[in-house]
């Protein structure tokens, strides 16, 4: 079996540890500020609840397992009911799963790195992309707006390892299941119907 060592993803889905703990600084600063406001907000409106009301907006965004995030190095699979792959098109969930099935004969398995996202996550991460690349143009080749993601649908999945995805590329038009970018070969989606042939790809999410 033909197995690769993959060159470092160039999306960013994995590279947000920096940006973690750069919020984590954030979130101690903000909520230090937010609390001596409300203890000055509690001597005029009389409830802490209403003096920090104003503040609850400045606390940075931070994702997790609910807006579907998978944490680095935690391992979920197409058979896990974590947000990221309970609230994935049903339709695509069952054909990974099928897939899945008929890999493991060839001692394969698929590891989710990726699935549903919600708004704000997808967000995030395209905010994220963009002080990574210093760029919108390049970011939005890897990460697509939450109005264009198919991973805020339910309709796209990451899938690792490398053997795994070459075994996708080969075998997943069976299951209807199509690599949909070019430049993504972690990304699959329902392109086709089941046996029937794979559209051609993408260049890329801003295609």
């Amino acid at each position: 079996m033909l197995t690769l060592d993959a060159p470092a993803a160039p999306a960013p889905v994995r590279r947000a540890s920096a940006r973690r703990r750069r919020v984590v600084f954030v979130v101690a600063g903000v909520i230090a500020a937010t609390l001596t406001a409300a203890v000055i907000g509690v001597a005029v409106t009389g409830t802490f609840s209403e003096a920090v009301a104003p503040f609850t907006k400045l606390v940075p965004f931070s994702p997790t397992a609910e807006d579907g995030l998978i944490a680095e190095g935690e391992t979920v699979t197409v058979d896990d009911e974590v947000p990221a792959i309970a609230r994935l098109n049903p339709d695509l969930r069952d054909a990974m799963r099928a897939a899945e099935a008929e890999a493991a004969s060839d001692g394969l398995s698929f590891r989710v790195m990726s699935g549903w996202r919600s708004v704000e996550y997808q967000e995030w991460l395209l905010e994220d992309a963009i002080e990574l690349y210093a760029s919108e143009e390049v970011a939005r080749q890897y990460v697509a707006s939450p109005d264009r993601s198919t991973h805020v649908t339910g309709d796209g999945i990451d899938i690792g390892p490398t053997d795994a995805q070459f075994w996708l590329m080969t075998n997943g038009s069976r299951y209807g299941i199509c690599q949909t970018y070019a430049n993504e070969r972690w990304h699959y989606e329902l392109a086709t119907d089941p046996g029937g042939v794979c559209p051609e790809m993408k260049s890329d999410a801003a295609s």
